[in-house]
């Protein structure tokens, strides 16, 4: 692989990572960002809750993909 491959390379996997989902959220959100900006309009407050929910989807997708996980409903413990 040439020098710039690998240099291409390198950035695709430190920006795209594991998860390619969050960094569409991530384009989409500095997109809408960028689009409100050059309309004139406040744009500051988009970042934090895109941030926010970001966080929220992808720790969600995490926690259901650990193998050996019991869920809540399927735990055997009796309440009285």
């Amino acid at each position: 692989m040439s020098r710039v491959g690998a240099f291409f390379a390198g950035v695709w996997e430190f920006v795209v990572g594991d998860d390619w989902r969050t960094a569409v959220g991530v384009v989409a959100a500095l997109g809408l960002t960028a689009v409100l900006a050059g309309a004139g309009i406040a744009a500051w407050w988009v970042m934090p809750p895109a941030v926010i929910g970001l966080l929220a989807l992808s720790i969600r997708r995490a926690v259901r993909a650990q193998p050996g996980r019991v869920s809540r409903s399927s735990s055997s413990t009796n309440e009285a």
